[in-house]
Formats: C-alpha cells, structure tokens, sequence
C-alpha cells in the first residue's frame, strides 16, 4: 500500500524589498542574477505568470522598454506602457530608499533618464488591487496592477 504524503499549502512570499538597514548588496544587479540562471522575463509574461501565481511573486529578471515614467506620492514608477492601466503594463515602483543613488546614477530628472530607454530590473512582480476612490472612499471598483518593487538601486539597471 501506498500512502501520499499530505497536500501542502501555498505559502505567501512577501515581494522583494530592501530596506536601508539590509546590506548594501543584498540584492544581485540584474546581470549577476542573469548569470546565476535566474529567468528573464518580458512584461507581456510578467503579467500573466503574476496573475497565475497572485498572491505570489513572480521573481525574475524583467526587461522592457520604459513608456511612462512619473512620481506618486513618495514612489517612482516606470511602465511599459504609455497608460498605467492598461493591463499589459508591468510597473516597477521604485521605493524613496532606493531614489537618491539612483539620482545620483541617472541624473536629477529621472523621467527623462528612463523615457525611451531599455531597462532591467530584478525582484518579484505580483498582481496588485488597485481600488477607485470618490472623495477618499473606495468605490467598490477596482483594477488590478502588475508591480515590481524596487526597494534598493541595485535591483535596476540600463539594458542599452
């Protein structure tokens, strides 16, 4: 007689975030986690593999063609696409932390630093709820999201 081991259950990964008091290298660049294997991702099978997987992350290596690129209260976010809710957009939400050493690598006006330009960014991208408000009260409509937080500089590079 054979007896199956019990079923487990999923288990919650939290994302990927990196906080100040982490070490400075906690996170590999995009290319140290290329060459260690870790696979690379477009947005298009970013967003499908993070609905499948929600509410898990799906960790990778991401590289796309930055579209949009804007403040958000204390985030900065850079899209592959033009409209942040379209949903084929992977959006990496670069955390304040992160902010300056980019700054201090792209420039003062990350906007126009990242417009046009091919980027790699590694970490785990999860489907996110995004909820309408009217007057500062949710609605009860909603949209979802795919981001990619960015909680360390490291986490994101050029790719051209």
């Amino acid at each position: 007689m054979i007896i199956a081991p019990p079923a487990s259950t999923p288990v919650a990964i939290p994302p990927v975030v990196v906080t100040p008091s982490m070490l400075h290298r906690a996170v590999p660049t995009p290319t140290q986690a290329l060459y260690r294997g870790m696979v690379k991702l477009t947005p298009e099978e970013a967003v499908m593999k993070a609905a499948d997987a929600a509410p898990r992350p799906v960790v990778g290596v991401f590289e796309f063609e930055v579209r949009r690129a804007e403040q958000v209260g204390p985030n900065f976010f850079i899209g592959s696409e033009g409209d942040y809710r379209d949903p084929r957009n992977l959006s990496a939400r670069i955390l304040p932390q992160a902010l300056a050493e980019l700054h201090a690598r792209f420039g003062p006006d990350l906007s126009k630093a990242f417009i046009g330009r091919k980027v790699r960014v590694v970490g785990g991208a999860m489907r996110t709820r995004i909820d309408f408000t009217a007057g500062g009260r949710p609605t009860g409509k909603y949209y979802y999201q795919t981001q990619l937080p960015v909680g360390d500089a490291n986490q994101i590079e050029a790719a051209n």
